[in-house]
C-alpha cells in the first residue's frame, strides 16, 4: 500500500512515524508540504519523498490523507479533485462532514472521515472513522491500517455520532489533563514537591488506564473495588459526589458535543 499525506504537521508526522514502525517503507510514503522547514524535517527524520505542490504522480497512491486545517480544505479539495481516480481520501479535519468534502472533491465518493485525538502523537490515540456505502470493505481496511499506525480505531454506523466522539475522545485528553492539574496541585499543597506530585499523578493515571484496559470489569466495578468502607478513598469519592463532580463531567461532555454539532452545521 502507498500513502500520500497532504500537509506535514503534527498528526501527519505521528501517522508517518507509526506507519514506519509498523514496517511500511519510506518509499511508499509521500508528503505534500508547502513549508520548506517542514519539508526538510520530514526528509531528515523519516526519509520520505516530500514535494511542495500537488501533482498527479505524487498522488498515484492507494490512500490520500488530508492533514490540513479545516479552513484550507475547500481550496485543497478543488485542486485535488482532477487527480482522483480510485484513491481512498481520508480527512482528519475536525468538523468537516463527508458530504461537504465529497462535494468539494467534485462529488468524489470514496471519502472517509476520521476523528483522531492528540495521544496519537505518541502512538496511543484512538480514532473514529465513518464512510458512506460507496467505500467498500477493502478501502475501509486501507483507511484503518493508516489510522491504526497511531493507535486504535473504531468505525461508526452514523456520521452524526462524530459529535459524541469529538466530545468524548477528541476533547477528552483535556479533561484528563485538568484532573491531573488538580491532583498535582493538591499533592503540592499536602507537602509533596512538584516533581514528586507530577510523577505520582502521571503514573497513577497510566496505571489506572492500563488496569482498566486489561480488565474485563466495568470501570465502575474497578472503582468500587478500591473504595473500602470508611477508608480514605471513600472519603475522597464522597467529597467529589457531594460537589457534583460526576454530574459536572457528564454536563461538560454534553456541552462539547453540542458545540461540535453547532460548528459542523456552520
Amino acid at each position: 500500500m502507498q500513502v500520500a499525506f497532504i500537509g506535514g504537521g503534527n498528526m501527519a508526522t505521528a501517522l508517518i512515524a507509526g506507519l514506519l514502525r509498523e514496517g511500511m517503507t519510506a518509499g511508499h510514503i509521500r508528503v505534500v508540504e508547502h513549508n520548506e522547514q517542514a519539508q526538510q524535517r520530514l526528509r531528515n527524520e523519516f526519509g520520505v519523498n516530500v514535494v511542495a505542490q500537488l501533482d498527479a504522480a505524487t498522488l498515484a497512491v492507494d490512500v490520500i490523507v488530508l492533514a490540513v486545517k479545516p479552513q484550507q480544505l475547500p481550496e485543497v479539495a478543488a485542486e485535488l479533485a482532477p487527480m482522483l481516480t480510485t484513491q481512498v481520501v481520508v480527512s482528519i479535519a475536525a468538523g468537516i462532514r463527508v458530504a461537504n468534502l465529497s462535494s468539494w472533491l467534485g462529488n468524489y465518493p470514496i471519502v472517509v472521515r476520521a476523528m483522531p485525538n492528540t495521544p496519537a502523537m505518541v502512538g496511543a490515540g484512538v480514532t473514529a472513522l465513518f464512510a458512506e456505502s460507496a467505500v467498500d470493505a477493502q478501502q475501509r481496511l486501507q483507511a484503518s491500517v493508516v489510522l491504526e499506525a497511531a493507535g486504535s480505531v473504531v468505525w461508526l454506523a452514523e456520521e452524526q455520532l462524530m459529535d459524541a466522539v469529538t466530545a468524548v475522545s477528541g476533547s477528552g485528553p483535556a479533561y484528563v489533563f485538568l484532573f491531573m492539574e488538580a491532583m498535582q496541585q493538591a499533592g503540592m499543597q499536602l507537602g509533596l514537591t512538584a516533581d514528586v506530585a507530577r510523577q505520582l499523578t502521571l503514573e497513577t493515571f497510566l496505571g489506572a488506564a492500563k488496569l482498566a484496559a486489561n480488565s474485563s470489569e466495568d470501570v465502575a466495578q474497578l472503582r468500587a473495588r478500591v473504595t473500602s468502607k470508611g477508608g480514605t478513598t471513600e472519603q475522597a469519592i464522597l467529597t467529589m459526589q457531594a460537589r457534583a463532580v460526576p454530574e459536572a463531567i457528564v454536563a461538560a461532555v454534553h456541552a462539547a458535543a453540542q458545540r461540535a454539532k453547532t460548528l459542523g452545521e456552520a
